[in-house]
């Protein structure tokens, strides 16, 4: 089931504290390589970048604000977009530890630092979404200088202490613990710009194509340009100059040796999958898909179980081969793994080290090759094509995906198709010997950047004929060997999607994002709307399986009929505490949107009003701590009876077809539902912990309450024996008065009291 809310500020949000999950206070994180600069010199640019940045205005000083309590009000209605009325933005970025969304906002030029909370709806609403609300006041992030540009896209790293804020022709760090100055919410941040001597101040010449951090590491990002060359730069260590410098020569077969008629578009990171991991997927505008490998940030750290396990395959069907080019291939890759990674070769016996740190290493007299393009294999009659002449125009977006054992790589095209293919063959490490690699080296020796530049192998798909898929047939040997043939790896053609986009002059402007929790599913924003793509047929992981083509479901419409320009200038994906996925948009009028996708649910079809803000948002109070569904168990799935069951055998189509709806509904009665409990246990981990901590206190205090009664049950004790003891010995004293001699006498009647004043008187009379 899906939500979609607007845009509209709630007149009395709800007071409530904000969550546990909530990240603490900003702190100073530790010392990078380079030093801080003093706040004395963090509003004065750099000595190497003064002729570029010269035209700069001056720095911005900081506004005034003061704080005021938390609030917690629906994500939608928050101040941030029911207030703005700028058109355009600079896109959004997720914190996922911290729970904290960034949205870039072009009128402030700052980015605004929102605190976001999930939250179960009301027990007694059965059936209602969880409620994704947000904290009032927002902190606002801005830069310590005016940027000068238009920002069309951020990031943040992996540990986010830095925010990329690109734009069309320039790039800038934001690095978010780095206070210049603090006033309130507004927080003025140290900002440096990234090839400044590279990239030009006005917006003539190169242009930033797409700009993406490395998934290994914290500190490097990659940046891809309009003059064809991929560039990885390391913010701990120069801004200024790539650490790496890729050259790309593309030479397409049958066409002219130039890549003139072609440009870069996009480009993707490899997953955690053999050499994929060190490879970089590039994408030009006719569709041809190329890769660079191996690419390897210098100082990154990797798993030193999946480093020894490409070593190990190497060393077992490489260099054992009997062709002559194998074994060459695999010496090559067996001396960067070495170079690379010297731990190698030393045979540690320390087993507690987990992770491998990489070397700054390249070939003197060698350089990548550019592996590519890529051809496709067709199942039916096991042949190689190049591109299909099914898509029209020009490629717009890409993105990579590890599922399982499979690489699926996605191409959007301008025409409002979907190109799904998937590797035929693994990734391995290709060099161009004899093309020299230029060094730059310090005084010490060692390796400050790599520039190379990289040509494609005119007769790597002509050799790629004579080497069918592995996948389609032949002998183990012959397909182990065919790996490290050195020829690019083919690619599967599973599917065209065509998402029935009205045709425009320019072509559609399609974006695609990776869904957290499934990876067979993925989104793609367009004109017209969201769609949501889900994978049902994957070769490798699931090879006994039918063919089936991936489901498209529209997540929302917009009802737009130009697609030309995208209606999203934010997106991201959420997963919350539920196992779900929060699907949070916004528009380039400002406004914001929440959906909600459960599991392998199919969502329906929504309609957004881009142009109105006037779609109320229902949102529900706190709930307890853990969910009334959670604690009643997962939803029993309902199973068809027996007998139809028996007339079907594991190897048909229709039990392989049952099979998969049984693993699906598997996945999301019980897996999903064991997710959630997980992710549920983890959230409310602070809360018990306070809750543990509070009870600790109310024992301790019970303690101190029982020691001071037992001091104070003694005390009485004693002054209660005491008390006895001067009891017993006023009885002695009374027994020891009644021994006396006049004890025993009895005291005067009133009689003899009176007779014996008489005689007192008749004395008195004698006398």
């Amino acid at each position: 089931m899906t939500r979609i809310t607007a845009p509209e500020l709630s007149p009395s949000p709800p007071d409530s504290p904000p969550p546990a999950r909530r990240s603490p206070a900003l702190a100073t994180p530790p010392s990078r390589r380079r030093p801080s600069p003093s706040p004395s010199l963090a509003l004065t640019p750099s000595s190497a970048s003064t002729s570029a940045t010269s035209s700069r205005p001056r720095p911005r000083p900081s506004p005034k604000r003061t704080y005021s309590p938390a609030q917690w009000v629906p994500v939608s209605s928050h101040p941030v977009f029911a207030l703005r009325g700028a058109v355009g933005g600079g896109g959004a970025a997720w914190d996922a530890a911290g729970s904290r969304l960034y949205v870039w906002d072009p009128s402030a030029r700052g980015a605004h630092r929102v605190s976001v909370r999930i939250r179960e709806a009301e027990a007694e609403r059965d059936g209602e979404e969880v409620a994704v609300e947000a904290a009032v006041p927002s902190e606002m992030l801005m830069p310590e200088m005016d940027l000068g540009y238009e920002v069309t896209h951020i990031s943040l790293n992996t540990d986010v202490s830095s925010l990329l804020l690109a734009g069309s022709h320039n790039i800038n760090v934001l690095h978010v613990h780095e206070r210049v100055s603090e006033d309130g919410d507004t927080i003025i941040c140290r900002t440096a710009p990234v090839a400044s001597q590279i990239l030009p101040t006005n917006n003539d010449g190169i242009k930033v194509l797409q700009t993406s951090w490395h998934p290994f590491s914290s500190s490097h990002f990659g940046v891809l340009t309009s003059d064809a060359v991929f560039r990885l730069f390391d913010l701990s260590f120069d801004l200024e100059q790539p650490e790496q410098e890729f050259y790309l020569q593309p030479i397409l077969p049958g066409r002219c040796q130039n890549a003139s008629s072609i440009c870069p578009v996009a480009f993707s990171y490899g997953s955690d999958h053999l050499w994929d991991r060190f490879s970089v997927f590039i994408l030009f505008s006719d569709g041809s898909i190329f890769v660079l490998c191996p690419v390897v940030p210098f100082g990154c750290d990797y798993s030193k179980k999946h480093i020894e396990e490409i070593y190990e395959d190497v060393n077992t069907f490489g260099l054992k081969s009997s062709n002559p080019n194998v074994v060459t291939n695999s010496h090559l890759a067996i001396a960067w793994l070495e170079a690379t990674f010297p731990e190698l070769l030393r045979q540690s016996a320390d087993s507690s080290t987990l992770m491998s740190r990489a070397r700054a290493y390249a070939p003197v007299d060698d350089s990548l090759t550019l592996q590519g393009p890529l051809c496709r294999v067709c199942e039916e009659n096991n042949e190689l094509e190049g591109k299909s002449s099914s898509c029209e125009g020009k490629a717009v977006g890409f993105v990579y995906s590890s599922v399982g054992k499979d690489s699926v790589l996605v191409t959007a095209w301008g025409s409002g198709q979907l190109q799904i293919d998937a590797l035929a063959d693994e990734i391995q490490p290709q060099w161009s010997i004899g093309v020299p690699t230029r060094l730059d080296v310090d005084s010490h020796g060692r390796i400050k950047s790599v520039a190379m530049i990289c040509d494609s192998n005119p007769q790597d798909s002509s050799a790629l004929r004579s080497h069918r898929s592995s996948s389609m047939g032949s002998n183990v040997k012959s397909n182990t060997e065919a790996v490290w043939m050195g020829h690019s790896p083919p690619l599967l053609r599973l599917s065209i999607v065509d998402l029935a986009l009205p045709k425009t002059s320019n072509g559609s402007s399609l974006s695609l994002f990776l869904d957290p929790l499934v990876p067979e599913r993925f989104y793609c924003a367009h004109g017209g709307g969201l769609d949501m793509v889900t994978l049902h047929f994957l070769p490798f992981s699931y090879p006994e399986m039918a063919s089936t083509p991936p489901s498209v479901h529209p997540v929302l419409t917009t009802g737009n009929s130009d697609t030309s320009s995208p209606f999203l200038s934010g997106f991201v994906a959420i997963a919350d505490a539920y196992g779900h996925v929060q699907l949070v948009g916004i528009t380039y009028t400002g406004e914001c949107f929440v959906v909600e996708m459960k599991g392998w649910k199919e969502p329906t079809p929504l309609q957004l009003d881009i142009c109105s803000k006037d779609i109320k948002d229902v949102e529900s109070s706190t709930t307890g701590m853990i969910s009334k569904e959670l604690l009643a168990g997962p939803d029993p799935p309902i199973l068809p009876s027996s007998t139809s069951l028996r007339s079907l055998t594991p190897d048909s189509i229709e039990g392989k077809s049952t099979l998969h709806h049984y693993i699906k509904v598997f996945h999301e009665h019980y897996v999903e539902y064991g997710h959630k409990v997980f992710i549920e246990l983890k959230e409310h981990e602070d809360y018990v912990k306070t809750e543990i901590e509070d009870k600790q206190k109310r024992l301790q205090a019970v303690k101190q309450s029982l020691l001071s009664i037992e001091a104070k049950d003694e005390e009485i004790n004693r002054r209660v024996d005491r008390a006895s003891k001067v009891y017993d010995l006023l009885e002695k004293r009374i027994e020891s008065f009644k021994m006396l001699p006049a004890a025993n006498k009895k005291p005067l009647s009133q009689a003899e009291l009176e007779f014996k004043s008489q005689l007192a008187d008749g004395r008195v009379f004698l006398d």
